[in-house]
């Protein structure tokens, strides 16, 4: 899973908790690790979803100005047949 580093600024700096992937298959497990430019992040919890159940408040945690804001990035993402919901935190550096 590869992440901006604006983002993994914001996870490692604990602003953003949640991340939202589509794809085809998923490339990370819970209670797994991840590798990143700027430490281990852990996978705390992955869950099934549809898109249209993102809360303001989910948004806000994945880093986006509120659901709209997420929507729009959203319709830039590759298509996929499975949307993840995905905890993490920064565990330190690798």
């Amino acid at each position: 899973m590869l992440l901006k580093a604006a983002l993994l600024e914001q996870i490692k700096a604990g602003e953003v908790d949640l991340i939202f992937r589509r794809w085809s298959r998923p490339t990370v497990k819970a209670g797994g690790t991840l590798k990143t430019k700027i430490g281990l992040l852990a996978i705390k919890a992955i869950d099934d979803m549809a898109p249209e159940e993102v809360t303001e408040t989910e948004a806000r945690r994945a880093g986006f100005k509120d659901v709209a804001d997420f929507r729009k990035w959203l319709n830039t993402m590759k298509s996929g047949h499975l949307f993840q919901r995905i905890a993490v935190g920064y565990l330190g550096e690798a």
